[in-house]
């Protein structure tokens, strides 16, 4: 007998009738279908079964194996498993869903949700769903035009869940690189913020860009605008988005072996940063970053011509990133571990239901 339980199946309800009728014992019938007596014995119960030894007498014909029917069984057995113990806490017509579809409508992943509703409702289990079961809601809901918009709005939209698949990045090569061996170990311990990771997301046809900054510490998220995808561009956009923080949080750029970064001694000229370089071909010595650019390609998805976007825009789409709790920071925001005297969790999120109230 296998240690894993299933549930009972028409033939074996059919073998237990059978049994009854041919009036074997409980352990013969369970040895007969590989079961407990214990799960027999439950089966019967369930279903109005006496045991005939101990029925008082009656007149008239007796009950042919108790009254135990293999297919008013199952009936019973396939309504009941259809029907839930408990109401879902993700009902729509519960307190929960309408503020579960807004995060996911402003791009929240169902862990972020979770984690969201853990600590808006500490002491209330009632009020908590897991990220599992934000996943099912979706995906059971029927076909239609309510359950298209919330997995258009899940990292990958998947019709269904499946492992994600990730290419190859392409590297160049730069003159008076500094390698990110030569990196001081502050900077991989990640204990001092200051230090960031940089990259280019491309659009359509490679003809346009937007830089990607990622403080290492704290996921804190900074976009720049670019004309193209040129050194030029990149030394102006960059520029133009680090110095816009202050000097104690701007340390060093670690980036990939890129093009765009040839000019990468102006850059650090220009901002006091400096610049290091992974080895080719190793996107995880850059994990955050390019972990951060899957999550961006939900705004700015492939193929799309990226030159349209304003630096207001991009600084709202990194705002959203920057206020949202991750994982990897026990649930805490980007913005509050980065600018912590300027960011206040509660506020934030108690101001967004009620926005929808």
């Amino acid at each position: 007998m296998g240690t894993n339980y299933k549930h009972l199946s028409m033939e074996e309800r059919t073998m237990i009738q059978l049994g009854l009728e041919q009036g074997c014992t409980l352990r013969a019938i369970a040895l007969s279908v590989q079961r407990l007596p214990s799960t027999i014995s439950r089966e019967l119960k369930r279903n109005g079964w006496t045991n005939p030894a101990t029925e008082p007498r009656r007149r008239g014909r007796p009950r042919v194996a108790g009254g135990y029917r293999a297919t008013v069984a199952q009936a019973r057995a396939s309504e009941l498993a259809a029907t839930p113990r408990c109401p879902s806490r993700l009902a729509m017509d519960g307190p929960l869903w309408p503020l579960v579809e807004d995060l996911l409508r402003t791009r929240h992943s169902p862990e972020q949700i979770a984690g969201i509703l853990r600590r808006m409702h500490p002491d209330e289990p009632t009020l908590q769903v897991s990220h599992e079961t934000i996943y099912t809601a979706i995906y059971v809901m029927p076909r239609g035009a309510l359950r298209s918009e919330l997995i258009a709005c899940l990292r990958q939209s998947r019709k269904s869940r499946r492992p994600r698949a990730r290419g190859e990045d392409r590297r160049g090569t730069i003159p008076d690189m500094t390698s990110i061996h030569d990196r001081p170990a502050e900077i991989e311990e990640r204990r001092v913020p200051g230090h960031w990771e940089g990259d280019l997301i491309k659009g359509a046809r490679n003809a346009s860009a937007i830089g990607t900054l990622v403080e290492r510490t704290s996921l804190f998220v900074t976009l720049a605008r670019m004309e193209n995808a040129s050194a030029e561009a990149a030394v102006t956009g960059f520029c133009s988005v680090l110095n816009r923080i202050d000097a104690q949080r701007r340390l060093s750029v670690t980036y990939d072996q890129g093009r765009e970064m040839a000019q990468h001694a102006r850059l650090t000229e220009l901002t006091q940063v400096r610049v290091y370089f992974a080895d080719p071909h190793s996107p995880w010595q850059r994990g955050i970053n390019e972990n951060t650019n899957g999550l961006l390609r939900q705004y700015f998805p492939k193929g799309t011509d990226l030159s349209g976007f304003s630096q207001d825009e991009l600084d709202a789409v990194a705002w959203q990133l920057n206020t949202r709790p991750r994982k990897s920071l026990d649930w805490l925001c980007p913005a509050e571990v980065f600018m912590p005297e300027s960011f206040n969790f509660n506020q934030h999120y108690h101001q967004l239901v009620a926005l929808r109230s």
